[in-house]
């Protein structure tokens, strides 16, 4: 291959090694989440609603940088473990909230463990993970302009 194509080498590309990371660190949570029967969007859905309580589900979508078409099953699906209930505002019906279940907050006592078993899995020192952490929120932060 020429210099001229230098540009299209999967080995020059900033966005390949950020997903087959992701794609990695997503299998290796697959265990973990397992036992607590969440899929890893799911996990960090109840994420949200753990820290927060109740938002709509457009405050949700932004937080996970997730649209409407595939927060709708996946909440959906949470409901129906009984995690979550979806409700309809009373000040104006096109919002939906969304507010964490009893059963939801007690899944939050089986997960607390779940971020200490990735840190083992991920050699990274404390400031390594730090700096990786402010690259990344960096960038999406430009991509979100």
């Amino acid at each position: 291959m020429s210099d001229e194509y230098e540009s299209l080498k999967l080995k020059n590309q900033l966005c390949f090694p950020l997903y087959a990371c992701s794609k990695e660190i997503v299998r290796r949570y697959k265990p973990f989440l397992d036992e607590v029967d969440l899929t890893y969007t799911q996990y960090i859905a109840m994420m949200v609603l753990w820290e927060k309580g109740e938002l709509n589900v457009k405050e949700l979508g932004e937080c996970l940088f997730l649209d409407s078409g595939t927060l709708t099953p996946l909440l959906k699906k949470l409901e129906k473990k009984g995690f979550l209930e979806r409700k309809r505002s009373e000040k104006d019906e096109r919002n939906l909230r969304v507010l964490i279940t009893k059963e939801g907050e007690e899944l939050k006592k089986k997960a607390v463990c779940i971020p200490e078993q990735m840190g083992k899995c991920i050699q990274l020192e404390t400031e390594e993970a730090m700096q990786l952490y402010q690259l990344l929120y960096k960038i999406l932060g430009q991509l979100e302009q």
